[in-house]
């Protein structure tokens, strides 16, 4: 699993590659966790589309990189989600709490 980000106008984007299980979800959310902290972003992109596989734990991802945001403020996005995660995300009702763009 890779974590990679960028603050592109204004805007922080965070990258996810690989398959997002409970092995991934900590470092995942630790990862960016620490990306919002160093950075305090009003807004925030979360880009599924490198995800090959996501389980309920990215679940507890998007809402901790969610809490964390709005803690300081700010606002988070979710864009590129495969259609296996958007299943995950849907069935929990992720997709009202969060927008997808």
């Amino acid at each position: 699993m890779q974590v990679n980000w960028e603050i592109r106008e204004n805007t922080m984007h965070i990258y996810l590659t690989g398959e997002l299980d409970h092995h991934a979800a900590r470092t995942v959310l630790e990862q960016a966790g620490q990306a919002v902290d160093g950075n305090l972003p009003m807004r925030c992109v979360l880009n599924l589309s490198g995800l090959a596989f996501m389980d309920s734990s990215g679940i507890a991802v998007v809402l901790g990189i969610h809490r964390r945001l709005k803690a300081y403020g700010g606002e988070l996005k979710i864009s590129g989600i495969p259609a296996q995660a958007m299943r995950v995300l849907h069935t929990a009702g992720v997709d009202r709490l969060v927008s997808i763009i």
